[in-house]
């Protein structure tokens, strides 16, 4: 894929990492190590997955690292919620991050979307549709 800086879904996680570093600044004492903690984790990773997969050379790799940043953003949406639960986030903060989080799964889905194919391209794999829309398509 080339420079992750040119992916506008590594932006958007970009700016979604800093700004749970700056609502977990926010959080109880108490919860620094726990889920101010792990939602950091989270965040960073979901950035990372996406510069790491965006420098693999085949499609396969960098698929697999797409997936595992989908995995931590919904991470960072599910532990968003809890802190909103519990009272660490206000709503409005939690609606514009969730907001943004429904966003970059969408985005990520596409690029994924669109490197499954490259990588069946690359790879030239047959036709996987099954064989009724095949005898369709023939006429028969």
């Amino acid at each position: 894929m080339g420079d992750y800086k040119q992916l506008k879904v590594w932006e958007k996680a970009h700016q979604l990492c800093l700004s749970v570093m700056h609502e977990t600044e926010r959080f109880p004492t108490d919860e620094r190590d726990g889920l101010a903690a792990q939602l950091r984790r989270s965040a960073i990773s979901l950035a990372s997955s996406i510069v790491e997969g965006s420098d693999r050379q085949s499609e396969g790799d960098m698929g697999r690292f797409l997936q595992i940043a989908r995995g931590s953003l919904w991470a960072v949406h599910y532990q968003l919620l809890v802190a909103r639960d519990l009272g660490f986030l206000a709503a409005e903060q939690w609606s514009e991050l969730s907001a943004r989080c429904d966003e970059i799964g969408r985005m990520l889905q596409g690029l994924l979307t669109h490197v499954r194919r490259q990588s069946r391209k690359g790879n030239g794999a047959r036709d996987t549709q099954p064989a009724r829309r095949k005898a369709v398509r023939a006429g028969a």
